[in-house]
């Protein structure tokens, strides 16, 4: 899941720090549903897609092995990716939460090329559908982008990265689909 939205480098979790101001005095917080929604994430994943032609990276195939599990106190889930990319081999490190105080589902990523880009917090749920999306600055330009994971069931999702062109309109740079082992 994260080599996939790491390629498309999406952003941070601060939902733990969050959490700690709503605690009432002298008890530890609990993770509330929003923070148990991200367990569909946990778990190893094999992702598989394509880069579409545009001006931030070459076109060609993407695979990625990606590794999650839930950081200690469960109120965010890490993961570990290696994989191919049409730029060569790929690794990252995701970050997933939520925020309680912006009620929006948090991410941060990095991995081993130039980006690392922040939807804090900007990510929502809408049914089977997460929604992260983005603006920020490439190439000297303000560039907004989204990036979408359909739940297909419980061990499978698609996901698309797009961005917005100067006329308005979303255009696809990647899509494919993970599967958990």
């Amino acid at each position: 899941m994260i080599g996939t939205i790491r390629a498309a480098t999406v952003a941070l979790a601060l939902s733990g720090g969050l959490a700690l101001a709503q605690a009432p005095a002298g008890e530890m917080p609990k993770p509330g549903p929003e923070h148990k929604k991200l367990g569909y994430f946990v778990g190893k994943w094999t992702s598989e897609g394509e880069v579409k032609a545009n001006p931030f990276m070459p076109a060609g195939k993407m695979t990625s092995h990606d590794s999650c599990e839930w950081f200690e106190g469960g109120f965010t889930v890490v993961c570990r990716s290696e994989g191919m990319s049409p730029w060569g081999p790929q690794k990252g490190l995701g970050v997933m939460g939520y925020s309680s105080e912006e009620k929006k589902y948090t991410y941060f990523g990095i991995d081993n090329g130039p980006m690392a880009m922040s939807t804090i917090p900007l990510g929502t749920i809408d049914g089977k559908t997460w929604m992260y999306e983005d603006a920020a600055k490439m190439g000297g330009k303000i560039v907004h982008s989204r990036y979408v994971i359909t739940e297909l069931s419980p061990t499978a999702y698609t996901f698309k990265w797009q961005m917005k062109g100067e006329d308005g309109a979303w255009q696809t740079l990647m899509e494919g689909k993970s599967t958990k082992q």
